[in-house]
């Protein structure tokens, strides 16, 4: 019977951006906006980001062709993109036929009125915002315009239908953003709220930091995805690349 799953799975989160190198000036000096000229959408990669991503791409390139990634989707936003290109021209995929998927499902949760904003700047400008999201959680805390981490999950529910109907017993790449991280978590192993909740206060996803499954033909009624590592930052530390792992998103809010 054929399986509806991968057989490898890898989702990772971009390199370093500039947006987190301007959320960390911004919070180290105190101030409530992060300053971004660029679309969310358009923010680079920093030249440390670049320096992940293709150390990641040489740590996949240090495997077997064979269990290489075959296909790569990645989140619409440039430093996703750029982070998958980069692991490509490193030797890190299979060979330059290897099926690459610009999907929308997989971009960056969206913010609304708190976009930019440090936990400083929410608390100003936004008192009302900053006590319903301690009320509610951020699970389920929308703020006008943005989403919640449920709306994230209810975008990936379907990019994973999609990723069983076209990419089934293949090796995939996923590159994302941290909350499409933790969100596949939260889908692939059935965590519930607090679960994925804990991890994620355990610490941030680090840029270019591997998370990895495989399928298991045993596990449950029609086999399942196992957890092989989380976070895993070997690749970089192998390199020398410094691991980063601020918070993905442009708000600052935790």
């Amino acid at each position: 019977m054929k399986s509806r799953w991968p057989s490898e799975l890898w989702i990772v989160r971009h390199g370093e951006s500039a947006g987190n190198v301007a959320r960390d000036l911004a919070h180290a000096s105190g101030l409530g906006r992060i300053d971004i000229a660029e679309r969310d959408v358009d923010v680079p990669l920093s030249d440390l980001g670049e320096e992940q991503a293709r150390a990641l791409g040489r740590w996949f390139a240090d495997q077997p062709v064979g269990e290489r990634p075959e296909v790569v989707l990645t989140s619409p936003y440039l430093r996703a993109i750029h982070t998958a290109e980069l692991i490509g021209e490193a030797g890190g995929l299979t060979d330059r036929s290897a099926t690459r998927c610009v999907d929308e499902r997989l971009r960056e949760r969206e913010f609304g009125i708190l976009d930019r904003l440090t936990t400083l700047g929410v608390k100003d400008l936004h008192p009302d915002q900053a006590a319903m999201r301690a009320s509610l959680g951020k699970f389920y805390h929308r703020p006008p315009g943005g989403e919640s981490w449920c709306d994230v999950i209810l975008r990936l529910r379907s990019m994973l239908d999609t990723l069983s109907l076209h990419h089934a017993e293949r090796r995939v790449l996923i590159v994302g953003h941290q909350v499409v991280v933790l969100c596949l978590r939260y889908l692939l192993e059935g965590l519930n709220e607090q679960q994925i909740l804990e991890i994620d206060a355990e610490g941030d996803v680090a840029n270019c930091g591997v998370t990895q499954y495989r399928f298991e033909a045993d596990e449950g009624h029609d086999g399942a995805l196992r957890l092989e590592r989380y976070n895993f930052t070997a690749p970089l530390e192998r390199a020398g690349a410094p691991v980063t792992s601020a918070p993905d998103a442009i708000v600052a809010v935790r």
